[in-house]
């Protein structure tokens, strides 16, 4: 078995991330949703030219993970005006770490998120932060055991359904 990789993923890439993203967020978010506002969801966030304009933004950057040929999950960074809030360019924002349901539990979003500190501060940026759904309780203790700590909250909306997400944010050079 070879090593676990994690590449860089191309607008060529497109149709296997829009796969791999309506999967995972599905697996991770169906459940406490309705499927009505799944779908509606699911049609504007991860449509083909959607993804591919998310692609080209040069402040953007999606990676797979994966291992033998296998795409297992994928990770989005944003910086600049890429970020879904104004957080200034000292800061990085993991928008996504999304990890296939065959694949979680074998210590692949500890190697996104370290590849995500990694790349921040080759960036020279000070904070990392993200956000994520309140009622994921998962991935906040994942987030918590960064280091992450809560500073806000914004809406999030599922089809007609407005959710919360809480904003985490960390120093880069925090150990």
């Amino acid at each position: 078995m070879s090593q676990v990789t994690i590449t860089p993923i191309t607008v060529a890439d497109a149709p296997t991330l829009q796969q791999i993203s309506i999967e995972t967020f599905q697996d991770t978010f169906g459940a406490q949703n309705t499927a009505a506002n799944m779908q509606a969801y699911l049609q504007q966030a991860y449509q083909l030219n959607t993804l591919e304009t998310e692609l080209a933004n040069p402040h953007s950057s999606f990676f797979f993970i994966g291992q033998d040929n296998e795409i297992m999950g994928y990770l989005k960074l944003n910086t600049d005006d890429a970020q879904s809030e104004a957080m200034g360019e000292d800061t990085l924002e993991v928008e996504r770490i999304y990890i296939r349901p065959g694949y979680q539990h074998r210590g692949l979003g500890r190697q996104l998120m370290q590849f995500a500190l990694t790349t921040a501060k080759q960036a020279g940026k000070q904070r990392i932060w993200l956000g994520v759904w309140e009622h994921n309780e998962p991935a906040k203790r994942f987030y918590a055991k960064w280091g992450f700590r809560q500073f806000s909250a914004h809406d999030f909306v599922m089809g007609t359904d407005r959710q919360t997400d809480l904003l985490m944010i960390r120093p880069v050079d925090e150990v």
